[in-house]
C-alpha cells in the first residue's frame, strides 16, 4: 500500500494543469493595458515616437545623398550603441549579460532586416509604394499580438485602424486619385513588404520578451544586436567610408538619427509596447506621412495641397478614436 500511494505521488498529474494556468496568466497579462494616466503616457509616447521618426525621413533623405544608406545605418547604430552605453554608466544602469540573450537576437534580426529591406526595396520602386505597403503594418501587428500572446483586437478598434489607414493612403499619394489607382504590387513592394512583416512582428515582442530588466538596459541590447545584425550587409560598404571627410550635414543626420530617431525610439516603443495593444502602438505610424509633408514645408521643400491635409485630418480623427476606445 505505501509503495502505490508512493508512486501515486510521484505521477506528474498536477502538472498539466499547473500548465495550463500560467498559460492563462500569461494570456491575461498580455491582454491587460494601461489605464487613466499611464495610458495617456503611452499614447503620448508613441505619438511623439511617429514626430521622430518622420524627422529621419527628412534629414535621413538629405544625408543618404551624400553616403551610402546601408553605411549611413552602420554608423547610425554605432553611435547609438555609444550613447546608450555611455547614458547607463552616468545613471549607475548595470550592462551585465542579459538573461535569455536569445531574446535580443531575435529582435535586432527583425529590426535589422526591416531597416535593410526599406532600403533595398528603394532600388526598384518609389517611396510612395512603400508608404503604401507601411500602412498594412498595424494589421499586421494585430494578427502577430493575437498568435504570439492571445492578444485580441476589438471590432471598433479594427475599424478605426481602417480609417486612419485610409486617410494616411491619401495623404501617401497626395490625394492623386489616379496614382493610387495606378499603383502596382511589384518586386520593391514585395521586399518591402518582408521588412514590415519583421517590424509588425517586433512590437509584440517587445512585450512578449519583457522580463522587467531596466529599460536603458533592454534598449541597450536591442541596440547592440540591431547593429550587429546590420553589419553583415554595411560592413563592405562602411570600409569604402572616408569618415574624417563626410559633409558635416552627413553627422548631424547621424547624431539624429542615432539619438532621437533610434535611442529615444526604441525607449518610446518599449514602454508603449507594455503598455497598449499591440494594434495601437503602430497605428500612430499612419501619422508618419502627415509629419513629413509638415516638416519638408518647414524646411522650404514645399508645401502639400489642402486635398491632401484632408487625408490627414481622416487619419487624425480614426486616431484619435482609437485612442479613447477601450482596449
Amino acid at each position: 500500500m505505501l509503495g502505490r500511494a508512493d508512486a501515486a505521488s510521484r505521477r506528474p498529474q498536477s502538472q498539466p494543469k499547473q500548465t495550463v494556468t500560467e498559460q492563462a496568466t500569461d494570456r491575461s497579462r498580455h491582454n491587460t493595458h494601461a489605464r487613466g494616466s499611464e495610458k495617456l503616457k503611452a499614447h503620448l509616447a508613441v505619438l511623439l515616437f511617429s514626430l521622430l521618426v518622420s524627422g529621419s525621413f527628412s534629414l535621413g533623405g538629405i544625408a543618404t545623398q551624400m553616403v551610402d544608406p546601408l553605411a549611413l545605418q552602420a554608423l547610425r547604430y554605432a553611435v547609438t550603441v555609444v550613447f546608450i552605453a555611455a547614458l547607463c554608466a552616468k545613471l549607475g544602469v548595470s550592462l551585465s549579460w542579459p538573461k535569455e540573450p536569445w531574446r535580443f537576437a531575435v529582435l535586432g534580426l527583425l529590426m535589422a532586416v526591416y531597416m535593410t529591406t526599406m532600403f533595398v526595396a528603394l532600388q526598384f520602386t518609389k517611396p510612395v509604394a512603400t508608404g503604401a505597403v507601411f500602412t498594412l503594418m498595424p494589421l499586421l501587428s494585430a494578427v502577430f499580438a493575437w498568435f504570439l500572446m492571445y492578444q485580441h483586437t476589438k471590432p471598433a478598434v479594427l475599424v478605426s485602424l481602417l480609417i486612419a489607414a485610409t486617410g494616411a493612403v491619401w495623404v501617401i499619394f497626395r490625394g492623386d486619385l489616379d496614382a493610387l489607382l495606378a499603383f502596382d504590387v511589384g518586386r520593391g513592394e514585395m521586399i518591402y513588404f518582408v521588412g514590415v512583416l519583421c517590424h509588425a512582428a517586433y512590437v509584440p515582442l517587445l512585450r512578449l520578451f519583457n522580463r522587467k530588466e531596466a529599460p536603458l538596459a533592454f534598449v541597450f541590447w536591442a541596440a547592440v544586436a540591431t547593429f550587429a545584425f546590420i553589419l553583415v550587409p554595411a560592413a563592405p560598404r562602411l570600409v569604402e567610408v572616408d569618415l574624417f571627410s563626410l559633409p558635416p550635414m552627413v553627422w548631424i543626420a547621424v547624431i539624429y538619427l542615432s539619438v532621437f530617431a533610434t535611442a529615444v525610439t526604441f525607449f518610446l516603443l518599449q514602454y508603449a509596447s507594455v503598455r497598449l495593444p499591440a494594434s495601437k502602438v503602430l497605428a500612430y505610424g499612419y501619422l508618419t506621412p502627415t509629419f513629413i509633408i509638415v516638416i519638408e514645408g518647414l524646411i522650404g521643400h514645399g508645401w502639400a495641397s489642402g486635398a491632401v491635409f484632408l487625408g490627414a485630418l481622416v487619419t487624425a480623427c480614426g486616431l484619435l478614436v482609437l485612442a479613447w476606445l477601450p482596449d
